[in-house]
């Protein structure tokens, strides 16, 4: 299995257009090491030719063009191809959903999501309703929805890889009904297992807690990919960039008696990797203590353009 991080920050990147914090003033005047991120998704195969986007963020025209394994490689006299073949949604935030309409002049999506996702993004977001005036869109239904928190499912253009969601605890988007009223569904994090090998992907850049649901499924993956956005649950109020504390934004925190690191330390896979990492996190320093610390604990940070294979 191919794994590519397209992009590894969270909403607005790094460094963020209008933000002069430590972390992105720092990138901008040279006093800080670390590299530009943009919004976080992937792209995972199982022979390197065919693709499967995971979220398509604002971004997803430049990481596409940076990303050699997934330009056109037309054939049979063709001009335009792509060898994605499908878009898996997380969630329907609109860091990792408005990237669908950079799709628009492809063939017809093949797009994977639950009923509340879908719901979204024909109502409150309506861009599925949108790209039926450009490419089309062929729905898939992801089944966790209800009492169903967990369901198998399958891409047919990907037959060597399988697909497991479990819905998660999180935040969903202010212009969903599922904001006020949550609902089964809303966040899902998914296990993508290599069928000729064995090898486990658990995929999560959002994650509210980690519980004994999640730490299990964790646990039997070869590499996790999980949330990084805070390194603590007051980041945002005292670096001065909001008042919410990372809890209130549906984030784990780092640092702390139950945050991830120590969530992480209690997990076997091969490689523990963070994605969705906030502008002000001073992870994204590559000389900050907090980046040491993830060091040690065998704990990296993704950043865009890394490959993984397992």
């Amino acid at each position: 299995m191919k794994i590519i991080v397209l992009g590894s920050g969270a909403g607005g990147g790094f460094p963020q257009w209008n933000c002069d914090c430590a972390q992105c003033g720092g990138l901008r005047r040279g006093s800080l090491r670390g590299s530009t991120r943009t919004q976080s998704s992937i792209a995972v195969s199982g022979n390197g030719r065919d693709w499967v986007l995971f979220n398509a963020s604002p971004d997803l025209g430049h990481q596409l063009r940076q990303t050699p394994a997934l330009h056109p490689r037309p054939h049979d006299g063709a001009r335009r191809h792509s060898p994605i073949r499908a878009v898996v949604l997380m969630d329907a935030q609109i860091d990792h959903v408005t990237g669908l309409l950079s799709l628009r002049e492809g063939p017809p999506l093949s797009l994977y999501c639950t009923p509340s996702v879908f719901e979204d993004l024909t109502t409150g977001l309506p861009i599925l309703p949108v790209l039926e005036h450009y490419c089309g869109v062929h729905w898939h239904v992801v089944p966790v929805a209800g009492e169903s928190g967990e369901a198998m499912f399958e891409i047919p253009d990907c037959p060597t890889l399988r697909f497991r969601a479990v819905a998660i605890n999180g935040k969903a988007p202010p212009y969903s009904p599922a904001r006020r009223d949550p609902v089964v569904g809303s966040n899902i994090a998914v296990l993508v297992e290599d069928a000729a090998t064995g090898e486990r992907l658990f995929y999560a850049p959002g994650l509210a807690e980690v519980g004994d649901a999640e730490r299990e499924w964790m646990s039997g993956a070869s590499c996790v990919l999980v949330d990084g956005t805070f390194w603590r649950e007051d980041e945002m109020p005292a670096a001065g960039l909001g008042a919410k504390l990372a809890a209130e934004m549906g984030h784990l925190p780092q640092s702390g008696d139950g945050g991830m690191i120590a969530a992480l330390r209690e997990v076997q896979a091969q490689r523990k990797v963070l994605i969705h990492i906030n502008n002000s996190n001073p992870i994204l320093d590559e000389d900050s203590a907090q980046r040491h610390e993830l060091a040690r604990h065998g704990i990296e940070v993704a950043h865009d353009g890394m490959e993984i294979e397992l």
